[in-house]
């Protein structure tokens, strides 16, 4: 049976979905010694999820720079305190990896905001915003991909939240890691569909109002 995907998908129907959380270790790292371990290990795996998260600001004029790094692999995932060791060596070591994949949304915004803490030339990385248009898909946020694809609900409950706190919380941990890990289970899903070609794409014209 084909899995039914859309163009664009309904966001009015994601509340009703089923939430999906990060299952696996999570891991904090606040020191560039716990930093040149985490690459370390993050550089051996085949595939590795994505995302940054900034302190909100509530202020015109005043923007804060990009506080936490979160990267994942399938069962473990880094939250790289950025607040607190800067760009180090080992996290920069890892952007210029062109080996391991990594996966993430809107990279380019991601990688801009990183390249104002410390210059770097990326390495590989692959943005499913444009992956998915290869099958005809235009939406671009990951809690709406995420449902289009597998019927579960990423919260976005905790993203204007203070990233910048001395001590995160659980629910900051797991929202940061969810995002990262789910970037390499759509990928991975998306490539399965394209090659076995068991989907069919429903085309959506999203309302105005909605």
């Amino acid at each position: 049976m084909k899995k039914l995907l859309y163009s664009k998908y309904d966001k009015t129907k994601i509340n009703s979905l089923p939430p999906i959380l990060f299952d696996g270790k999570i891991v904090v790292v606040v020191s560039e010694s716990e930093a040149e371990r985490a690459v370390d290990y993050l550089l051996a795996q085949p595939i590795l999820g994505f995302d940054t998260e900034t302190r909100p600001s509530f202020k015109k004029g005043i923007i804060y720079n990009v506080s936490l790094l979160q990267v994942a692999s399938y069962d473990t995932c880094f939250l790289f305190r950025l607040n607190h060791i800067g760009m180090a060596s080992p996290i920069i070591r890892l952007l210029e990896d062109r080996i391991v994949p990594k996966i993430g949304i809107s990279l380019h915004d991601d990688l801009a905001i990183l390249q104002k803490l410390g210059n770097f030339t990326p390495g590989l990385f692959i943005d499913m915003q444009q992956e998915v248009k290869k099958i005809g898909i235009e939406d671009l946020s990951l809690q709406k991909l995420y449902a289009n694809f597998f019927g579960q609900k990423i919260s976005k409950s905790q993203r204007l939240t203070n990233w910048g706190a001395d001590i995160l919380t659980e629910k900051q941990k797991n929202y940061a890691a969810t995002d990262a890990w789910t970037c390499i289970k759509l990928y991975e899903e998306l490539q399965r569909l394209i090659t076995t070609g068991e989907y069919e794409l429903i085309k959506e014209i999203e309302s105005e109002n909605v």
